[in-house]
């Protein structure tokens, strides 16, 4: 378990890790790090060494205060868009997809500073949200934005195993705030996903902590 607790030491440290999903899930490796103190270049370096889609992940609970729905329920109540969110993805029976956001003092939104800033400020409503404070959610953020919110599952690792669900354990077992910035690696030669092999090289030589996902649930559920 030496990788997990290398993992935990590094978000206690607000440092990027690769965390690895599953071989019968995505099978992807994303870069993850805490939101609490993100900054522009962490947004340049995951944008650029990463490749995939930026998203800030928060917990369930969360969530449910903020009434934050996940886009699939959303589009259900659409008739004509319902088959949208049918429930046909091939590693899972859902998405954890909610909305996503700017925060209001955003100019753009996609920028490296805006995104950044949005996914501090995410961080902070989360927080105070965990501690039971009233936050209005819509007076922070606007939306439809270019930070895209994945909620976690209420069961978390019993209900899900996702990049959403696994960077909320390692969050927890940090002790620190869980609201991640994820980004999947992708690989620009194949056009597919990085192979958790090349992934594990780049986290060698750029002195990264790499994780693997049976790692995180194992110490999760007997911590």
């Amino acid at each position: 378990m030496q990788n997990v607790m290398n993992a935990i030491d590094a978000m206690r440290d607000n440092r990027m890790i690769l965390l690895y999903d599953a071989a019968d899930r995505e099978g992807e490796t994303d870069l993850v790090m805490p939101a609490k103190s993100i900054t522009a270049h962490d947004i340049a370096y995951m944008r650029t060494y990463g490749g995939g889609l930026l998203c800030a992940v928060i917990p369930d609970k969360a969530a449910e205060r903020f009434r934050l729905p996940f886009m699939a329920d959303i589009l259900r109540q659409i008739p004509d868009l319902a088959a949208l969110a049918e429930g046909d993805l091939p590693y899972d029976a859902r998405s954890s997809f909610s909305v996503w956001v700017n925060h209001r003092t955003t100019y753009t939104g996609i920028t490296d500073r805006d995104r950044a800033l949005t996914m501090r400020k995410l961080d902070e409503i989360v927080e105070s949200a965990l501690h039971g404070d009233k936050i209005s959610f819509s007076s922070e953020f606007r939306s439809p934005g270019h930070v895209a919110v994945l909620r976690g599952a209420k069961n978390l690792l019993k209900e899900r195993k996702g990049q959403t669900e696994l960077s909320i354990a390692l969050a927890e077992l940090a002790d620190i705030n869980p609201v991640l910035c994820i980004c999947e690696m992708l690989d620009s030669d194949t056009g597919y996903a990085l192979k958790r092999e090349d992934a594990k090289k780049y986290a060698s030589k750029n002195g990264l902590v790499f994780v693997d996902g049976e790692e995180v649930v194992s110490m999760y559920e007997t911590g």
